[in-house]
């Protein structure tokens, strides 16, 4: 561990020990780090950082508490992002957005040809999807065993397309005519088994509150008194956040979109309709697929590809906005210019996976707008880029990122923004070592 209090006399330097100042030594509690301080500067130091030193009986030797990197870098300089940069995975670290920049701010600076819906563009991403998902079917049913995790990987990849589609029509950037968008949304969900409506107005609020505390529909961190207060599903929550949230998003669907009591009044009868046709292609759609295959042909052809389109939903959907120094702030606190465009990460992934996906992951744009159709999300980018870049997180997709999420960002922490269960609650984060001990951190 790497760490610096903001003093200039107090430093933690990793493993190396250094010469004692002044015959005084300090250690610091991890493993990974010592730290050494002037003692006659002590009194000057913030009261927050006396209370981290803790006197050993007579002898000269304390301890500093080295608490997470992200509550000893504010992320205030070039430096201090650069080091976050590398021990998180990112590329770039946006420097803080200053408070009084709004939403709107950011809005005007596009271009309005992002904004402009183009039919054509809008069916070729439908035949792109349509075309690959085909293609993946047929590749499943022509493979030998061996290979069908290829060909599931490529399907649930390719049906992750239709998901975008109907992304783009619940957010009225698909077509002018909106009866038309509800209704290419609807049967872009349904091999998903996802409900349009019910998904349409949840998302909409994960747009509205992105990263509020408690309010965001997507990943939040776990509270720690909800966490304390039900021991009987700690460990549930510890796999969930850890080993088994790649998939997790199959909880969230299963929570979120079914239940009509978690909608209002006027929004039920749209919700009705949407479970309506999930309801249908469940009880047609099934039936045929295992009459024509079986139940192994539901596996290979349905459920394989289902499961890695939620990978890719879990996934995406983490790295958009999970990571050590994106905070999650309470309503009061809220920035709406700071959530969507410095609390949202562009990420690049392979480039065959950007073309089935239809750009999702460009996703700093799409927060700053969720008017902006799919196909236009990367010249909004570089026009974010040019006017605000200096503010963005970016990253490319490697392991370095994704063992950080899900071995880090896991409780809510004011000063620190996450802490791990590895701190919270040692005695049941063996899946979390786990984790830290078998993940590549490449970066």
């Amino acid at each position: 561990m790497a760490c610096r209090i903001t003093h200039s006399n107090f430093h933690l330097k990793g493993t190396q020990l250094q010469t004692p100042i002044n015959g005084h030594r300090f250690v610091s509690l991890y493993p990974t780090g010592a730290s050494y301080l002037k003692w006659d500067v002590l009194p000057q130091c913030k009261a927050k950082h006396q209370r981290s030193v803790i006197p050993l009986r007579r002898a000269k030797i304390v301890k500093a508490v080295a608490s997470s990197v992200t509550a000893q870098f504010p992320a205030d300089s070039a430096e201090q992002r650069k080091e976050l940069c590398e021990r998180y995975g990112f590329r770039q670290i946006g420097e803080p957005l200053p408070d009084n920049v709004t939403l709107k701010n950011v809005i005007d600076t596009l271009p309005k040809s992002v904004f402009e819906i183009d039919d054509v563009k809008a069916w070729k991403s439908v035949l792109i999807s349509a075309t690959s998902y085909a293609l993946g079917l047929f590749m499943i049913a022509k493979s030998p065993w061996y290979l069908l995790p290829l060909a599931w990987a490529w399907t649930g990849t390719a049906v992750t397309g239709f998901f975008v589609i109907g992304h783009d029509c619940a957010h009225k950037s698909f077509s002018k005519n909106k009866l038309l968008e509800d209704i290419v949304g609807t049967l872009a969900f349904l091999p998903l088994i996802y409900p349009y409506e019910p998904w349409r107005f949840k998302h909409d609020r994960h747009h509205a509150k992105t990263n509020m505390l408690n309010e965001d529909t997507a990943w939040h961190p776990v509270m720690k008194e909800h966490f304390e207060s039900s021991p009987v599903f700690q460990k549930a929550i510890v796999f969930g956040y850890g080993p088994i949230r790649p998939i997790m998003s199959i909880s969230h669907w299963l929570i979120w979109h079914f239940n009509l009591n978690k909608f209002r009044p006027n929004e039920v009868g749209r919700v009705k309709i949407s479970l309506a046709c999930v309801t249908a292609f469940i009880a047609i759609g099934w039936p045929l697929i295992i009459y024509n295959t079986g139940i192994v042909g539901w596996i290979k052809f349905w459920l394989m590809p289902w499961l890695g389109y939620h990978f890719w939903m879990s996934t995406f959907t983490m790295v958009h906005h999970t990571a050590p120094h994106i905070p999650f702030k309470s309503s009061e606190e809220w920035n709406a210019a700071q959530a969507q465009l410095s609390g949202t990460v562009h990420c690049d992934y392979p480039r065959w996976i950007e073309i089935l996906c239809h750009d999702i992951n460009v996703h700093i744009p799409h927060h700053v707008s969720s008017k902006i159709p799919s196909y236009n999300l990367r010249a909004a980018h570089k026009s974010l880029q040019d006017n605000w870049g200096k503010y963005m997180n970016e990253a490319s997709w490697n392991w370095r990122l994704m063992k950080t999420i899900l071995t880090v960002c896991h409780v809510y922490n004011e000063e620190r923004n996450y802490i791990s269960f590895e701190e919270v609650a040692p005695e049941i984060s063996q899946p979390i070592a786990f984790l830290n001990r078998v993940m590549p951190d490449y970066a």
